[in-house]
């Protein structure tokens, strides 16, 4: 296979972490080759979606890679193209999306599908499946926050837009700083946000169930707060624990799962606390390096096997 992966600046990326890299790694080692590009590459010339690529390599010592001259192609002489470009879903992003969606119609195929990917909001798209969601409230309006908060006395706020557990605020009903922090993260009234029921299973960890081509794997990765932190997130100094996927989980990932692969979300990370789903993450889902340094299963090989069938169905 021809596979290119859209990447975050490559310098940035770290090596020893990084899913995409883990990935490209076991797609190389099964024989494939490899092409990378950044968010900017992909150009419409006219009617015409181009890419300009790089043929990569994998090298050792300070220099982890090795690149090849950049050539201008088009999407369909892929046999797969991976859009891993972290969030924020921005502007930017939204634009990508609509070009990989005419590239896909010029005959390329793209992981995961654009249109899904721009049709799932990360934190919104768990309304899809009320009956795994704690409570919830979508708005930009103080005043109904503050009505949600009396009734729950603990909630979350976040943002709509964010990753690595950025600008998410814990609030209590007799938290000092609840005006700041709502007219800060709603941009007073401007910016709609999610607001969530508290939910303590959080010190039990945030899992991340990886779910492939619509199936889970066998093991998530619980994220546990530390030092007295809410978000267990790893961005922010969350301890990373492999466990066995539990009843539950298996019946949150399996029901989400048969839709995500009829969207054609190939590559997804769901967020589970205690019996809930809190998010679907479709832009560029990570934690299968630590979750295969911990438990018996080789994700990136789940991955690029299921990616085989999948092109050769």
């Amino acid at each position: 296979m021809k596979l290119l992966f859209i990447l975050d600046p490559y310098t940035g990326l770290n090596i020893k972490k990084d899913t995409s890299i883990a990935m490209m790694r076991e797609a190389a080692a099964r024989g494939h080759e490899l092409y990378v590009c950044q968010q900017h590459d992909i150009h419409l010339r006219n009617e015409t979606v181009r890419i300009k690529t790089q043929a990569f390599e994998f090298s050792k010592g300070v220099n982890w890679y090795n690149l090849a001259k950049e050539k201008e192609t088009l999407p369909k002489n892929f046999s797969a193209i991976m859009l891993r470009k972290d969030p924020p879903f921005d502007n930017e992003y939204l634009y990508t999306t609509y070009l990989l969606e005419l590239a896909e119609a010029q005959g390329g195929t793209v992981i995961n599908n654009p249109v899904a990917v721009r049709g799932w909001n990360e934190k919104l798209s768990v309304a899809r499946f009320p009956q795994f969601c704690p409570e919830f409230l979508v708005t930009a309006n103080n005043q109904q926050i503050r009505e949600f908060l009396a009734v729950q006395q603990d909630i979350i706020v976040k943002p709509l837009d964010g990753m690595g557990g950025t600008s998410i605020f814990r609030l209590t009903a007799n938290d000092p700083n609840i005006g700041v922090i709502l007219e800060t993260i709603t941009n007073y009234g401007k910016q709609t946000i999610m607001v969530q029921q508290y939910i303590p299973a959080i010190k039990q960890g945030d899992k991340r169930i990886v779910v492939i081509d619509g199936k889970p794997l066998d093991y998530a990765l619980a994220r546990i707060p530390q030092g007295g932190e809410t978000r267990g997130n790893m961005a922010v100094g969350g301890k990373a624990v492999a466990q066995l996927l539990t009843e539950r989980d298996r019946e949150i990932a399996t029901t989400i799962g048969h839709t995500l692969k009829a969207e054609g979300l190939f590559f997804v990370g769901l967020d589970v606390i205690g019996d809930y789903v809190t998010e679907i993450n479709v832009t560029s889902p990570t934690g299968i390096v630590e979750l295969a340094a911990q438990a018996p299963c080789q994700p990136a090989t789940v991955f690029i096997k299921a990616l085989e069938e999948k092109l050769s169905a």
